[in-house]
């Protein structure tokens, strides 16, 4: 099948990008194709956390096939170029078969290093990040953050206080010789060639809407068994990639009031990064249902597909 675009749906936490993929998957099927999701979800990687992470659930997984989701065990360590490697095979296999992969994320970096060849920074040393999570572990994610502003005050500025991950990892390019991301990375990515031919599309909706889902949200996955799923995760030796799922340590500590203010942080910085990116199709999910955005994206494929490769 000639010309396949790949559509990359992208938005922040509860947005329901995976509602309208799966409303995008059942109108291409009614065309005669047979689509797959491939997740680029950070966390969806790791087995045993699919209520707290979000991934599709059962059903929605009946109606069309994920990829890249619980393939790793919650003990297992991964990097973005980890990642990349899996993503590309999955979706160059895909599309060798003529099937159409619909990449579903809403992790930035991860979003990128499926779609396109990264200039990714030097591999984590392992001794050097133990030792940067022992002390993350030992005096918490604030005295960490207070290192990396004494060391390099502009990256500081640029990465939240909880998101312990980013300043680990700022903190051991810091020990190798190389300075964190500047504030343009993230955005310059978005300027090179994706791999293939791609649409990206950014779900959006009313920032209060979208804080009231992410609260019902929070408290179905707590009816559903996320705290079930940390505890498990914990005893089985969750690796400090897996405590990155948001509410993790929330819910560690019973503290889903916090869960919520923490997504909805979270949900807010991904709503004014993508606002920032160019050539995306912005689709408003205010009001609307998913098979109503899913039209609105089927539409353009069939015109991206139509113009060919060189659009």
């Amino acid at each position: 099948m000639p010309n396949l675009t790949v559509p990359a749906l992208f938005g922040p936490t509860g947005v329901g990008k995976t509602a309208i993929a799966v409303a995008l998957a059942e109108r291409l099927r009614a065309a005669g194709e047979d689509p797959v999701a491939v997740s680029a979800d950070a966390l969806q990687l790791y087995s045993g956390l699919a209520v707290l992470t979000g991934a599709a659930s059962v059903e929605e997984q009946s109606r069309l096939e994920h990829r890249l989701v619980g393939v790793l065990p919650v003990h297992a360590t991964s990097s973005a170029g980890d990642y990349a490697k899996r993503a590309h095979a999955e979706i160059d296999s895909l599309l060798a078969a003529g099937r159409r992969p619909i990449v579903v994320g809403g992790t930035g970096l991860y979003l990128r290093a499926a779609l396109a060849e990264l200039d990714l920074r030097p591999a984590p040393d392992p001794e050097v990040r133990a030792r940067w999570n022992a002390e993350l572990a030992r005096n918490g994610a604030q005295a960490l953050h207070a290192r990396l502003t004494e060391r390099a005050p502009a990256a500081a500025v640029r990465i939240a206080i909880t998101d312990s991950q980013r300043v680990v990892r700022a903190l051991e390019l810091l020990d190798g010789g190389h300075a964190p991301p500047s504030p343009g990375a993230e955005s310059q990515l978005w300027t090179r060639e994706t791999r293939h031919p791609t649409l990206l599309a950014g779900v959006w909706m009313d920032r209060r809407v979208l804080y009231e889902r992410i609260d019902a949200r929070v408290d179905a996955m707590v009816a559903r068994g996320a705290r079930e799923e940390v505890e498990a995760a914990v005893a089985a030796g969750a690796s400090p990639g897996a405590r990155q799922a948001l509410g993790f340590e929330e819910l560690s500590g019973g503290d889903e009031e916090r869960m919520k203010q923490r997504t909805r942080n979270y949900a807010k910085r991904q709503l004014t990064w993508m606002r920032k990116l160019p050539g995306v199709l912005m689709l408003d999910a205010t009001g609307e249902s998913p098979e109503r955005l899913a039209a609105r994206l089927h539409e353009a494929l069939r015109e991206r597909d139509a113009a060919g490769p060189a659009s």
